[in-house]
């Protein structure tokens, strides 16, 4: 079996809204093979961007299109394929959008692997610790406290356990911040657990003032309050509270999350599939059980992040909940031809061979660029 065309897909909601919220828009990478099995992944990156080092021509040896690099070559190898990926962008990546292009491809390669074996992904990854994972509905923060509520609130009736609130407008000031939190909690009481990603928008010391502050929410953890790049002020932090610290979504490789967890001190290590790769996401699931930590998943995109992300939080024991985003996107929502159903909070592990999600071409067809 060879690799006949690697294509990059670009969809996109007709208005974009100036937000941090990536279910506006999706990067879809497809495989194909002269053995007519076709693998699906996914970037979440800048997809004008990522759609570019898949699709450049050769310009040298260490400068190379990702598709020229595969085609003709077996699916199955995927080690050594990453392999390749990575030393023929070595000039231009080793971090950042080159790797999140790679991740996407990987991912579909993955899928073919499993088509053709007839296996579900998580059983090549050597997994099956689980077989359904528990959910949490990941929300946009609303533009004002009572609506954000009554997204709580509806997640709440919708049989989820746990949610989890992030981006602006929250953590412009210290009043507003509990305002959001006040009705949050009225809204679904004690027993839900709630997960605060602030957005990098506070340095070491406001986050340690917010952290002593927000004590009396119960939050199970609060994410990305600092620049990715501060790691000293994670370690300080990190030090100076016992709330729990979750970061990772803006890493891509094992060195970034190995910093991320050694000199920040992280307590929960987020992995997006669509931007490393389960390839690599299963050495920084490792690296993370050596070091005590938990690994979850970061995912704001489409069923096909959903489909990977289940594969991978089944493939490793020190996984323990799933992110999935309730934003209301067509892309989001319905990208897949069959989506993957919650179901009292929680998602089974998908048991068809591969991934187990297939697009919808007419969804395809009614966002695509050309």
């Amino acid at each position: 079996m060879r690799i006949t065309e690697v294509e990059a897909l670009y969809l996109r909601l007709p208005d974009i809204q100036a937000r941090t919220d990536s279910s506006q828009d999706a990067l879809i990478v497809r495989v194909a093979t002269d053995a007519g099995i076709t693998g699906w992944g996914e970037v979440d990156g800048c997809p004008h961007v990522t759609k570019a080092i898949i699709e450049a021509p050769t310009s040298h040896t260490l400068v190379t299109g990702l598709r020229q690099l595969l085609i003709g070559e077996d699916p199955l190898e995927g080690a050594r394929l990453w392999r390749k990926m990575y030393e023929g962008t070595l000039y231009y990546g080793r971090e950042g959008a080159v790797i999140q292009a790679m991740a996407g491809i990987d991912l579909a390669l993955w899928d073919i692997r499993g088509k053709a074996l007839g296996q579900p992904v998580y059983k090549l990854l050597g997994g099956g610790f689980r077989k359904r994972v528990r959910v949490y509905a990941s929300n946009m923060f609303q533009f004002s406290a009572e609506a954000t509520a009554d997204r709580a609130r509806r997640a709440q009736d919708q049989g989820y356990t746990a949610v989890k609130f992030g981006w602006e407008p929250f953590g412009r000031d210290a009043k507003t911040d509990c305002a959001y939190l006040d009705a949050i909690r009225n809204a679904i009481g004690d027993d839900m657990d709630l997960m605060l990603d602030v957005g990098l928008v506070w340095d070491a010391k406001t986050t340690l003032q917010r952290a002593r502050l927000f004590e009396p929410y119960r939050l199970a953890w609060l994410e990305e309050p600092l620049h990715p790049d501060d790691l000293s002020g994670y370690a300080k932090v990190a030090a100076g509270t016992d709330l729990k610290l979750a970061a990772g979504e803006e890493e891509c490789t094992l060195r970034g999350f190995t910093r991320l967890m050694d000199e920040g001190r992280i307590d929960v290590v987020q992995v997006d599939l669509t931007r490393c790769g389960l390839t690599q996401a299963m050495a920084i699931a490792k690296q993370a059980e050596l070091r005590g930590l938990p690994v979850i998943n970061h995912n704001f995109t489409t069923d096909i992040n959903v489909a990977a992300s289940l594969h991978f939080l089944a493939a490793v024991p020190n996984a323990f909940i799933m992110e999935y985003c309730v934003e209301p996107s067509e892309i989001s929502r319905s990208l897949a031809k069959e989506p993957i159903p919650i179901v009292d909070g929680h998602a089974m592990v998908p048991d068809a061979p591969g991934l187990g999600v297939e697009p919808n071409p007419a969804i395809i067809e009614k966002y695509l660029v050309r």
